[in-house]
């Protein structure tokens, strides 16, 4: 068994939910999150932003990105081995962009779970 540990944009939550679900993957848990990548700030491209924040919004969210956490939600799962690269395949096909900010994923062992309700352990568990 695997956690799969996802980061994703806000924005991109449903979708990923409903292709989960399309995929046979229901059971997820989500919280948000707030973080920040390695990106750096060229702050000399501040007098470049100033006069042109309207006709570069990308150039505007780079550098108000600089020391800022941002909000982001992160799902989990647990999953059999064999369903590890179809559920990471149907997260990155939902998040991918292209573009920084599009995520993260973790996979890792899960060496036990047991069902509270009834004391199922290993997989019948899931």
């Amino acid at each position: 068994m695997k956690e799969i540990m996802a980061i994703i944009r806000l924005n991109m939550i449903n979708k990923t939910k409903d292709a989960l679900l399309k995929e046979g993957f229901p059971s997820i848990t989500c919280r948000k999150v707030l973080g920040r990548g390695k990106k750096k700030v060229d702050f000399s491209l501040i007098d470049v932003i100033s006069q042109n924040v309207m006709e570069s919004p990308r150039l505007a969210e780079e550098l108000s990105e600089g020391h800022r956490l941002i909000p982001k939600r992160l799902l989990t799962m647990v999953v059999k081995d064999e369903d590890v690269k179809k559920v990471v395949d149907t997260i990155m096909s939902v998040n991918s962009t292209g573009n920084p900010g599009d995520g993260k994923i973790f996979v890792l062992p899960v060496m036990e779970v047991i069902r509270v309700r009834t004391g199922e352990t290993g997989e019948t568990a899931i």
